[in-house]
């Protein structure tokens, strides 16, 4: 019975991930507003009472794509810092931007559909607001990594925060990077938005004629945002 069991997992998990491959397929071809569960069935050989055991609508399914898309490009980017010494914090924002960018360049669609324009008559439920939060939060760590290390130069916070501004940082900051000065957690969200605003432009064609390809002026953005952030080079090697 026990077998049996795992193997009808088994089977409903395989299902799942090619209703998804399906539906990821209709979404570069149609788009998101598009995205139709009778569609998906039909193009799986299936009957659309059998598809809504899986998936009872299109939010459902929109709301899977979604949390998978995050959780995507947030593993991708968690490696991408793991892989970078702990020390080298200005290595790691430059391997962290460059997965994000890499993502969304191999994933132009995903990227649109949780990063681009919100798709009419869909709201995003809770279940959808931790897998969006680790790239910022992978963000943040590097900052907190940065403060308490002492090598966050302080000489990039600009002008004081005003005091609505600054309510809000320390209110986020005590949700999710206790102990990070407001001004810091600022710099954080001006390179957070700077990163996905740049990306945005180079996948949705406004390079174009001006800064197309973009390449090089991402490698220059991203040292211009390390020198916001605070972040230092990494200290050179001990001698032999």
């Amino acid at each position: 019975m026990s077998a049996t069991r795992t193997a009808r997992e088994r089977a409903r998990a395989e299902l799942t991930q090619e209703i998804k491959e399906e539906a990821r397929r209709q979404l570069a071809a149609e788009g998101a507003q598009r995205l139709s569960l009778r569609a998906v069935a039909r193009e799986l050989g299936m009957v659309s009472s059998a598809l809504y055991r899986y998936f009872p609508s299109r939010d459902d399914l929109l709301t899977a794509l979604i949390i998978d898309a995050y959780q995507s490009i947030a593993a991708r980017v968690e490696d991408a810092d793991a892989a970078r010494p702990p020390a080298d914090l200005r290595g790691r924002w430059r391997a962290m931007s460059r997965a994000v960018r890499e993502w969304a360049l191999a994933h132009p669609h995903e990227y649109a559909l949780v990063y681009g324009s919100p798709v009419p008559g869909y709201s995003a439920p809770q279940e959808t607001v931790g897998p969006a939060g680790r790239v910022p939060i992978a963000l943040l760590r590097l900052a907190r990594d940065a403060w308490a290390s002492g090598t966050l130069s302080p000489d990039a916070d600009g002008p004081p925060l005003s005091p609505l501004l600054a309510r809000q940082t320390e209110q986020v900051a005590a949700a999710v990077a206790p102990g990070l000065p407001g001004p810091v957690l600022a710099r954080c969200a001006i390179g957070w938005t700077q990163l996905f605003g740049m990306i945005s432009f180079e996948l949705f064609g406004h390079l174009v004629g001006s800064l197309d390809p973009s390449d090089e002026f991402f490698a220059h953005a991203v040292e211009r945002m390390a020198d916001l952030l605070g972040l230092l080079p990494a200290p050179p090697p001990p001698a032999a």
